[in-house]
């Protein structure tokens, strides 16, 4: 009895185990199907009619979830919770746009500075000691004739080997441009362009078989062009000198109160993006030397080397159409237009020569100084030439008379001294700048 007894319970034990098992199924199933219910009320497979483009996840559907499966306290939190991340993704999608676009365009800057790299030659072991030589002369840019058509034209006639004179003059330089282009005449310089910035100019080039080009209206410039001063029109140069380069052609760029007595061309280097005459009056303040700065109260250190260079003139410069040359341009053009009481020989000289330090990228740009006895400045001739008897004998290839305020006059006596041969025409005048309203004899 006792084995039967014992059977039984067995029995019993097993069913029930059994009901438990099925009741958990059921609750499982049943849980699952709440949970299926909720995320796929449409199935597993949808089939979306044209009309039927509801997301499983929006407002209509998780209403229809709700009402069996979840309460709305839980459906509003999982609303503010896809909110949330849809805001997340926006911000996100915009810093990637953001990263993507700094990288293509420090991609574009590695890759123009590879194509200039590049451009100059394959690299090459160093040779033996003493015999290393590097790369001086930039290569010269593509024309871009569509910069400026019109001036094309008249470059292709004026131009030779692809280099010009280019002076820029309104009416109240007239008289000194007068002077400037006899002694281009008597020269015999056939590449000299005026860039007229008024009417006067124009009808006085035509009347003289000088070559002209008056640009086409901007209103920018126009008040600059017709009644700036001589620093404006200097600031303007800048601007318009940009199109020569890109169309291809090397320039000389000239103010109007020089003396030609050579032809510039025959004593060009061309190995520098600029050549630059220099307001410099001996070979130390022309090409530069060590000054050496004292301080006593540092004792043993007191002494403190420096390099000095008196500056370039930008009056009279040659510059080539390279990378580096158009970019001085820029930069001088735009510091000028944001910083209108600046001179523009101050920052051209600036950007030439400032190197690069924290915050600022310097211009990599070569360059050299014009010979202050041939390129010749109005200090070196009224203070040294004229009074010694063998550099009296020396012709320059240009005067230019920018230290001196009686322009005319000078230039005048410069033509009567070098070209007429009239031995005391200079005697006349002072060494520094005092005014001489009407020299006798000039």
């Amino acid at each position: 009895m006792a084995g039967l007894g014992g059977r039984k319970d067995k029995g019993s034990s097993s069913s029930l185990s059994g009901s438990r098992r099925i009741w958990v199924a059921v609750f499982i199933g049943i849980s699952m199907g709440c949970i299926f219910a909720f995320f796929f009320p449409h199935g597993f497979f949808p089939s979306y009619s044209a009309s039927q483009t509801t997301h499983p996840l929006s407002k209509s559907n998780l209403r229809t979830g709700s009402s069996s499966c979840e309460s709305p306290e839980k459906i509003n939190k999982l609303k503010s919770d896809i909110m949330g991340l849809s805001d997340k993704n926006v911000k996100l999608e915009k810093q990637v746009t953001e990263l993507t676009q700094k990288l293509r365009l420090a991609d574009l800057g590695k890759d123009h500075a590879q194509e200039q790299f590049m451009v100059l030659g394959k690299p090459y072991k160093a040779g033996p000691f003493g015999t290393v030589k590097s790369l001086r002369t930039n290569p010269t840019v593509l024309p871009d004739e569509s910069a400026n058509p019109r001036l094309a034209k008249i470059l292709a006639k004026v131009a030779v080997r692809k280099e010009l004179i280019v002076v820029l003059a309104n009416t109240n330089v007239k008289p000194m441009l007068e002077i400037q282009v006899t002694s281009i005449k008597k020269s015999d310089i056939p590449n000299y362009l005026v860039v007229a910035l008024d009417d006067a100019i124009v009808e006085f080039c035509e009347s003289n078989d000088v070559y002209v080009y008056k640009r086409d209206p901007d209103e920018d410039v126009d008040v600059i062009a017709k009644g700036g001063s001589n620093h404006a029109v200097s600031g303007l140069k800048f601007r318009i000198l940009r199109e020569f380069l890109q169309l291809g052609y090397s320039v000389l760029l000239s103010d109007v109160d020089i003396v030609y007595l050579q032809n510039p061309f025959l004593h060009i280097y061309r190995d520098s993006d600029v050549e630059s005459m220099t307001d410099g009056h001996n070979n130390m303040t022309a090409y530069g030397y060590n000054d050496v700065f004292d301080e006593p109260a540092m004792g043993w250190a007191r002494y403190a080397h420096t390099m000095r260079i008196w500056v370039y003139n930008s009056g009279l410069f040659y510059i080539r159409p390279t990378i580096p040359s158009i970019e001085l341009l820029d930069r001088v053009a735009n510091r000028l237009a944001k910083e209108p009481k600046s001179w523009d020989q101050a920052v051209f000289n600036e950007e030439l020569f400032f190197p690069s330090y924290p915050g600022y990228s310097g211009l990599h740009i070569s360059k050299r100084t014009m010979d202050f006895y041939l390129f010749m400045n109005s200090k070196v001739l009224f203070k040294t030439v004229r009074k010694d008897k063998n550099l009296k004998k020396l012709r320059p290839v240009t005067v230019h008379v920018n230290y001196h305020p009686d322009k005319l006059y000078r230039m005048q006596a410069v033509v009567n001294y070098y070209v007429d041969g009239k031995q005391d025409a200079l005697d006349i005048f002072p060494d520094g700048s005092e005014w001489v309203r009407n020299p006798k004899g000039s």
